[in-house]
C-alpha cells in the first residue's frame, strides 16, 4: 500500500492567502457590487515594461524560423541570461561567475526546491514574522524548525545568538512582511555566525530593487565572507512584473562547500536531473530587464509602487500609528490600533472600509498585533484606501 507524506498533516489548516481569499469572497457574495481596495496579496498591477515585451515578441518570432528556433534550453540557464545577471551584480560591485548563476521559474519555487541540497536532519531557522512558505516547505520536508522572534524593539532585524541550534538560516531583506532591511553591520554578524557554525544562509532578495538608501546592501554577496556560507535567491516578479510570466535566478558560489560536497556542483546535478530549464522566450524577456533601457523602465514602475507606499505612510503618520517599511520595500507593516488582534483588524477594515490587507499573525506568532499592506495595487485605489483609513481610524 502507498504511504503518503504524513508531514502534510502537520501543516496549518489553510495557507494564509487562501484564508484571506475565502474571507474576501464571502464578503463580496454578501455585499453585491461592493468595491474592494485590495492591499493584501502582493501581486503587481502594472504590465511588463516595453523593453521586456519587445524581447518576448522577438523571441516568439525566433521560434517561427528554423535558423533561430530553440528547443531544450540549458537546464541551469542560457548563457545570455546568466551573463546579464552577472553583469547586473558587477554593476553593484559584486563579482559573480556566470556558472554561479542558475535560472529559475521564480523565488517561491526555488525556495522550496533548494531544500533538496540539505539533509532533513539539518534544522531550519526562520526569523519571524516570515513569509509562510519558509515554514511550510520545511514542514513538508519533515525538517525541524527553530523560530527566532523579532519585534519592534530590534526593528524586526534580529542578530544571531548562541541559542541558535539550526544550520539552515532564512534571511529575507528587504523583508516580507515587515519591509525592514538589514544593514551591512547586521548582515555581517549573520555571515560570520554562519561561517563559524558551518551553517548556510538562504538569502531571499526578491525585493532588492526597492532599496533606495545607498548604505543598505542589495545582495548578501556585498558582505565579506558570504561566498562561503550563502545562497541568494532572486525574482523578477516584483522587480519587473513577472508574477504571471515566472522567471528568477539563484546564485550559488563555487566556494560554498559542506562536508566535502560542493553545493554549486550539487545544484547543477539537481537541475539537470529534475528540470528541463526555463523556456527560451521567457529567458529572452527576462534578460531585457537588465539592459540599460530595461532598468530605466522597471525603475519607473517601481516609482509608482513607491508613491503608493507614501500614500499609506502619510496616512499612518497623520494617525500617529507606528509602522516600518514602505521606503526601501513594497510593504508597510503597521501596529494594529486600539489593541485589536490582526484578524480582528482585518475584519474591521473589510467591513467598515472595504480594505483588504494581511493579518500579521499569518506570518508567525510574533506578527500578532501587526498588519501588512502591499503597495502593488493601482495608485487610484491605494490613494482612496489611505484616505478611507484616515477617516475610519480618526473616528
Amino acid at each position: 500500500m502507498l504511504t503518503p507524506n504524513h508531514n502534510y498533516s502537520q501543516l496549518k489548516d489553510s495557507y494564509l492567502f487562501y484564508r484571506i481569499a475565502q474571507k474576501t469572497r464571502a464578503y463580496v457574495e454578501s455585499h453585491d457590487g461592493a468595491k474592494l481596495y485590495r492591499l493584501g496579496i502582493g501581486d503587481v498591477s502594472l504590465p511588463l515594461c516595453d523593453e521586456v515585451i519587445k524581447a518576448l515578441h522577438e523571441a516568439v518570432d525566433d521560434q517561427a524560423k528554423k535558423e533561430t528556433f530553440h528547443g531544450y534550453m540549458p537546464e541551469c540557464g542560457a548563457h545570455f541570461f546568466k551573463s546579464a545577471v552577472a553583469g547586473y551584480y558587477q554593476h553593484r560591485g559584486v563579482e559573480i561567475d556566470v556558472d554561479e548563476v542558475f535560472v529559475s521559474s521564480g523565488a517561491s519555487d526555488e525556495l522550496g526546491d533548494i531544500l533538496d541540497l540539505f539533509d532533513k536532519s539539518s534544522d531550519a531557522l526562520v526569523i519571524e514574522p516570515a513569509y509562510p512558505a519558509y515554514v511550510d516547505a520545511n514542514v513538508m520536508a519533515g525538517r525541524k524548525i527553530q523560530h527566532l522572534a523579532s519585534g519592534r524593539e530590534d526593528g524586526f532585524l534580529p542578530v544571531p545568538d548562541e541559542n541558535i541550534r539550526a544550520s539552515l538560516f532564512y534571511i529575507c531583506s528587504p523583508n516580507n512582511p515587515t519591509g525592514a532591511v538589514f544593514t551591512r553591520e547586521k548582515l555581517k554578524k549573520w555571515v560570520d555566525f554562519a561561517n563559524e557554525k558551518g551553517a548556510v544562509i538562504l538569502f531571499d532578495a526578491a525585493y532588492e530593487a526597492f532599496i533606495e538608501d545607498d548604505g543598505l546592501p542589495h545582495s548578501i554577496f556585498e558582505i565579506e565572507g558570504a561566498r562561503t556560507c550563502a545562497i541568494e535567491i532572486c525574482s523578477l516578479s516584483k522587480t519587473a512584473g513577472f508574477t504571471g510570466t515566472r522567471c528568477g535566478y539563484t546564485v550559488i558560489p563555487k566556494e560554498l562547500e559542506r562536508e566535502g560536497m560542493n553545493l554549486n556542483a550539487m545544484w547543477v546535478r539537481n537541475r539537470t536531473t529534475k528540470t528541463n530549464g526555463v523556456s527560451y522566450i521567457l529567458q529572452k524577456g527576462a534578460a531585457a530587464v537588465f539592459t540599460e533601457e530595461g532598468q530605466r523602465q522597471i525603475k519607473a514602475n517601481i516609482a509608482v509602487y513607491k508613491r503608493n507606499a507614501k500614500y499609506l505612510t502619510d496616512a499612518l503618520d497623520k494617525l500617529g500609528i507606528w509602522y516600518c517599511g514602505g521606503k526601501n520595500a513594497p510593504y508597510v507593516w503597521m501596529q494594529c490600533p486600539k489593541g485589536m488582534s490582526s484578524w480582528e483588524f482585518f475584519d474591521f477594515l473589510l467591513e467598515k472600509a472595504q480594505i483588504v490587507g494581511t493579518p500579521g499573525e499569518g506570518f508567525g506568532s510574533c506578527g500578532e498585533g501587526y498588519f501588512r499592506f502591499s503597495t502593488f495595487g493601482s495608485p487610484e485605489d491605494t490613494e482612496t484606501a489611505a484616505k478611507k483609513l484616515v477617516e475610519l481610524l480618526s473616528e
